[in-house]
């Protein structure tokens, strides 16, 4: 697509060589005929006026004018009264012939495509509201580079926050803003190999992709360790080498299952006694539907938990807005790792965000957001009710996705290539384990980014293959 310029004239790199005996005009239409043949203009691409690219070569007005009127003549330029000078249609080579672009997939009555929520609900009124009240009222100053732990501004408020809805002991002087849930763990992992940390477990099922590239990344070795209804298997934790876990407390993930009070405990024992860390993925605690609250396990022990959490799953994912809070011994390695790495996340988003809090508005997206998940998970259920009534469906105490358990006989792959073949999407467990067993068949249904008709209609397509049939 060529570039649109509004009301400037573009600029044009082109070199002429006055020391070469060539003249300049024969330079000059020679330069745009390669530009224009090469592909580097394309068809209807702007070139600049004559009088500007006249002053960028240091040659006059009129040389360009000729030039531009002996290349119109043979059909590579394009003038119009009233409109600038464009690459005129066909002037390029004609690029060899491609075999025709693949067929678009039809498209799916509903995609349970897990870790999304719903797109189509994003605050934008509120975030454009927020983003020119920032713009507004921040200084010159916060343009530059600044501090590397983020905004001052939003860690003040994103602390004031989680104090308030996670319990957690948060400083302002010791919270990372980072890009995400991924940079966040490669930073926690980074700085942890500096203090001589070799392996890092994480919970299984879990995600054994994210942390084992992470961890190579850092130079350690990654350990799975296995996770029942009660969470993450302390005992089982400790047998191993590792002196850092990375896992999910509130709502485990893919399991759903919270971490019990008595296992948050014998974690922190752990981490103690062995002196380790633990990484805390604090995803989904914002959507919970009936249990109580669980508070962020950072807040029992804000110097052995690195908590990271971000607004992937609360605004949207394309946002890439996370934040990390660090133990005191790790912070500074932390803030070097960052600064570092991409020298501070974009102010305008992080002032936005702040402002967003402060206001009251993400906390009334929040609760929307909450009443429309509930909706769709009452959907879900009722909808496997019917038409599979001997799934086993789990993990639908908190977040937007469920966990289906078929017990016949079935195979996840041919399950889900034959879901797909009826236009519905459908993800087993397997990506999930460390062995990528499919075995127990299980399916992981996020239903966040489907609506509650697409969720009836899905859920009915499929019923049959649900129950063998």
């Amino acid at each position: 697509m060529p570039l649109e310029w509004s009301g400037l004239s573009p600029e044009l790199l082109l070199v002429i060589d006055r020391d070469s005996g060539e003249p300049l005009r024969s330079q000059l239409e020679m330069r745009l005929r390669d530009a224009i043949r090469t592909g580097r203009l394309q068809i209807g691409e702007r070139l600049p006026s004559s009088r500007e690219l006249a002053r960028a070569l240091g040659v006059s007005r009129g040389l360009v004018q000729e030039c531009y009127a002996q290349l119109q003549a043979e059909g590579y330029l394009v003038t119009r009264v009233g409109s600038a000078t464009r690459v005129a249609a066909g002037a390029g080579v004609p690029s060899a012939p491609t075999s025709p672009p693949p067929a678009s997939p039809s498209p799916l009555v509903a995609d349970f495509r897990y870790g999304v929520p719903d797109l189509s609900s994003f605050p934008l009124a509120d975030w454009l509201w927020a983003t020119r009240e920032a713009a507004r009222t921040m200084p010159a100053a916060a343009l530059d580079y600044g501090d590397p732990r983020g905004s001052a501004a939003l860690r003040e408020v994103m602390a004031g926050y989680l104090r308030r809805v996670r319990a957690a002991a948060a400083d302002p002087e010791r919270i990372v803003i980072c890009s995400g849930y991924a940079q966040g763990l490669g930073l926690a992992l980074s700085a942890l190999a500096r203090t001589g940390i070799r392996t890092v477990a994480y919970e299984d099922p879990g995600s054994p992709a994210t942390i084992s590239s992470a961890a190579a990344s850092a130079g350690m070795s990654a350990t799975p360790v296995a996770v029942d209804e009660r969470g993450i298997d302390v005992q089982a934790l400790a047998r191993t080498d590792a002196r850092a876990v990375v896992l999910t407390p509130a709502h485990q993930w893919p399991t759903g299952v919270a971490l019990t009070p008595e296992r948050r405990l014998a974690l922190i024992e752990w981490a103690r006694r062995r002196d380790a860390v633990v990484i805390e993925d604090d995803y989904d605690a914002e959507f919970r539907y009936d249990r109580e609250p669980v508070g962020a396990l950072q807040g029992l022990a804000a110097d052995r938990v690195i908590s990271i959490g971000t607004v992937s799953k609360s605004l949207a994912p394309g946002l890439r807005i996370g934040w990390m809070l660090c133990p005191p011994a790790l912070t500074e390695l932390i803030v070097e790792h960052k600064r570092l790495n991409d020298r501070g996340s974009p102010t305008l988003d992080q002032l936005a965000l702040a402002r967003l809090i402060e206001s009251g508005r993400f906390d009334r997206h929040l609760r929307r957001m909450r009443t429309t998940y509930a909706a769709r998970r009452t959907a879900l259920v009722a909808a496997l009710a019917e038409h599979a009534p001997d799934v086993a469906v789990t993990g639908l105490a908190a977040g937007f996705h469920a966990v289906a358990r078929l017990d016949g006989p079935a195979d996840e792959q041919e399950l889900v290539s034959a879901a797909r073949a009826r236009s519905v999407g459908l993800y087993g467990m397997s990506p999930c384990r460390s062995s990528h067993a499919t075995e127990p068949v299980q399916l992981i249904l996020g239903f966040g980014n489907v609506g509650e008709r697409a969720v009836t209609a899905g859920i009915t397509a499929v019923g049959g293959l649900l129950r063998g049939r």
